[in-house]
C-alpha cells in the first residue's frame, strides 16, 4: 500500500454541521518537523529534525512562471512564520486546473509574475500554530481556492466565504493581506494557511485524486445543491474535462438523469462508462432538436466562451443552465425572446464556501468517489498545460511532489 495515498480502502468520513465543522480538531500542537530545511532552485530537502516552529518566515521550492510565455521553472520562494492559528503542510500533490492556465496566459486579468498557481492541494500537517485546533500534526488537510476571508461579513457568516463582501484571498496571484505582496499557490513543497481554509482529507482515501475535489468537486456539487438536484431529474452535463467529469460522477451519485455534451467523439464511450444515461456530440443537431425542453438543470463546464442558445432551447420552463467554466466575457448571443417565452434562466456559479467544501469531500468519501487523474513530475508542468489545452488528458493532471519525501 502506498504510505502517501493510503489507496488499499475507503472509509466514510462523518460530516458536521456546516458550522460546528469549523469547531472541530484535535488538541494544539507547536512543534513539529523541519521547518527550516533549505528548499533551493535545485532540490527539496526532505523534513527531518526538530524546532520551535513560528518565528521566522521560511524558504521552500515552488514552480513558477515568469511571463505568459515562459514556461515553468524551479524558483524559491518564502512562507510567511506560522501564526498561532496557522497550520503548515507539507504538500503531496496538487491539482492542475484550467483556471490556472487562464491565470498564466493573463487571459482574464493581468498576472502578477513570477506566478505559483495550484488550488487544489493536499499535503501532510508538518506544524500547527499554538491556537490550531482543528489539526495536529500528521493529519491530512487539504486546501482549495481561497486562503482567507474577513469572516465577519454577512456572506462569510453564511459559509459563503467565496463571496465575501470585503474581499476574498484567493490561493493563488492574490493580494496577500498577512504578507503583502500576491499569494503563491500550491506548485509548492510547502504552504502555511489559516486553519478555517484547510479542509480535513481522510487518510484512507486516494490522495492523489482527491485533489481536484478542492475545486472541480466542490464547483460543479455546489450548484446541484443549490438548484436542489433530485433522483430522476434530468441534468445536463455540458463539457467532459476535469470540471466534467466530476459533474458526471456526482450527478450519477445523486441518481439523477445525466445527459453530457462534448466536441470529442473519443468521449462519448468515456461518458456512458463514468456513468451518463445519454451523451452526444455537439454537431448532433438531431439530438438538440428531440431534446428541447427536456432538462431540469444544466451545468456547463467549458471553460471558454460558446454559443449558449442552442443549449438554453433544452431547458425546461422555469430551468436553469449553470455556468461554471467560462469566467471571462461571454459572447455568442442570448435570445431574449426564447428564454423569455420559457422563462429559462442562465446562471453563474463560483465554487463553493469552506462548508460545502469539506461537505463535498465527506460525500465523495462516503461513495467511494474520485477523479480520474493522471500523475506527473513537476519538470513536467508545462506539457501538462500543453495536453489540456489540446483536451488530451483523462481528466485531471495531478503533480505529485510526495515523491521522495518520507511518510
Amino acid at each position: 500500500m502506498c504510505e502517501a495515498c493510503g489507496n488499499s480502502s475507503h472509509k466514510k468520513h462523518e460530516t458536521l454541521p456546516r458550522r460546528e465543522f469549523l469547531k472541530e480538531g484535535g488538541a494544539s500542537v507547536l512543534a513539529a518537523g523541519a521547518l527550516m530545511g533549505t528548499s533551493t532552485a535545485a532540490k527539496a530537502a526532505p523534513s527531518e529534525g526538530k524546532m520551535v516552529i513560528g518565528k521566522e518566515p521560511f524558504e521552500t521550492r515552488a514552480y513558477a512562471a515568469k511571463s505568459a510565455t515562459s514556461g515553468f521553472s524551479p524558483i524559491t520562494i518564502t512562507r510567511r512564520a506560522l501564526r498561532p492559528d496557522d497550520v503548515l503542510l507539507d504538500i503531496l500533490y496538487v491539482g492542475i486546473c484550467h483556471s490556472d492556465i487562464h491565470a498564466v496566459h493573463s487571459d482574464w486579468s493581468a498576472a502578477h509574475y513570477p506566478i505559483v498557481p495550484g488550488h487544489e492541494i493536499v499535503g501532510r500537517v508538518l506544524a500547527v500554530g499554538s491556537k490550531v485546533t482543528k489539526f495536529k500534526v500528521g493529519d491530512i488537510g487539504g486546501v482549495g481556492c481561497m486562503v482567507d476571508s474577513c469572516g465577519t461579513c454577512e456572506n462569510c457568516l453564511d459559509d459563503r466565504e467565496q463571496n465575501c463582501l470585503n474581499g476574498t484571498t484567493f490561493t493563488y496571484d492574490s493580494p496577500d493581506k498577512i504578507s503583502g505582496g500576491y499569494t503563491f499557490g500550491g506548485y509548492s513543497d510547502r504552504v502555511v494557511v489559516n486553519e478555517r481554509f484547510v479542509i480535513h482529507i481522510p487518510a484512507q482515501v486516494h490522495l492523489a485524486a482527491y485533489a481536484p475535489l478542492l475545486c472541480a468537486g466542490v464547483t460543479t456539487f455546489s450548484p446541484m445543491r443549490h438548484w436542489k438536484l433530485q433522483k430522476d431529474q434530468k441534468i445536463a452535463i455540458v463539457g467532459l474535462g476535469g470540471l466534467g467529469h466530476m459533474a458526471l460522477k456526482l450527478a450519477h451519485s445523486m441518481r439523477a438523469d445525466v445527459t453530457v455534451f462534448t466536441t470529442t467523439e473519443g468521449k462519448i464511450a468515456d461518458a456512458k462508462r463514468l456513468g451518463a444515461n445519454a451523451a452526444f456530440l455537439w454537431s448532433d443537431e438531431k439530438a438538440f432538436e428531440r431534446l428541447a425542453n427536456h432538462f431540469d438543470l444544466m451545468i456547463s463546464t467549458v471553460p471558454v466562451s460558446y454559443p449558449m442558445q442552442p443549449f438554453m432551447n433544452m431547458l425546461k420552463l422555469d430551468a436553469t443552465l449553470v455556468n461554471v467554466g467560462a469566467l471571462g466575457e461571454l459572447t455568442g448571443g442570448l435570445s431574449g425572446m426564447a428564454n423569455g417565452f420559457g422563462r429559462k434562466s442562465l446562471a453563474g456559479s463560483m465554487i463553493g464556501g469552506i462548508a460545502e467544501t469539506q461537505e463535498v469531500i465527506d460525500y465523495c468519501a462516503a461513495r467511494h468517489i474520485e477523479a480520474d487523474i493522471e500523475l506527473i513530475k513537476p519538470d513536467e508542468i508545462d506539457r501538462a498545460y500543453e495536453r489540456v489545452m489540446a483536451k488530451d488528458v483523462r481528466y485531471r493532471f495531478v503533480i505529485d511532489f510526495a515523491s521522495g519525501k518520507s511518510a
